[in-house]
């Protein structure tokens, strides 16, 4: 909207002036001036909330992930071997960060010996690398929270059984990047 505005703008400008050229090509300022005056002023819009002045936070890089659907989730086996895999589950509970998965699973053993992890996604035009350390949260009420949240998980979960983890971001660091250009945006959490 704010391109199609500035493009009337300078159309009717030059208009304005072209209107100033008598038939013989030659300005008659007599006839065709325009006092200052007269002009119309266009007083600025309030900038829209654009990636340039968008403050991130952590319920920025939330947003973008739950925008996502997907994530992809790396850890690191004892060996040093890389692992990574579809996530999908994101949640905010008491201002933290969480992931959810089952201590039954891989994932779950190579937190519990190296909690640093990493999570990338991307939207299609941008994608966000979060990075931190996992911390496993055994409270019933951060598992149900999540269940909550999703309760389509409800048949193979339960904030009351042994398998359920939920585990937050500690030092975490969110570096949002685009095709587009432009210099990384970062947000600390």
């Amino acid at each position: 909207m704010k391109k199609s505005a500035i493009l009337g703008i300078l159309i009717s400008v030059f208009l304005l002036f072209s209107c100033q050229n008598n038939d013989d090509g030659k300005e008659n300022p007599k006839e065709n001036s325009v006092k200052p005056a007269e002009v119309a002023t266009i007083s600025p819009a309030k900038p829209e909330k654009t990636e340039e002045t968008e403050e991130l936070t952590m319920q920025s890089v939330y947003e973008f992930i739950k925008e996502c659907k997907t994530y992809y989730l790396a850890t690191v086996e004892a060996d040093g071997q890389p692992r990574v895999r579809p996530f999908g589950t994101i949640d905010i509970f008491n201002g933290k960060l969480y992931i959810q998965t089952g201590k039954k699973k891989n994932v779950s053993k190579q937190l519990a010996a190296n909690p640093k992890a990493e999570l990338c996604c991307f939207d299609g035009k941008k994608w966000l690398r979060l990075s931190g350390e996992l911390v496993n949260d055994d409270s019933v009420e951060a598992k149900k929270h999540m269940l909550d949240n999703y309760p389509n998980l409800r048949g193979m979960y339960n904030e009351n059984d042994d398998n359920t983890q939920v585990l937050y971001f500690k030092n975490a660091t969110a570096v949002f990047t685009s095709f587009g250009g432009g210099e990384p945006k970062t947000v600390k959490f």
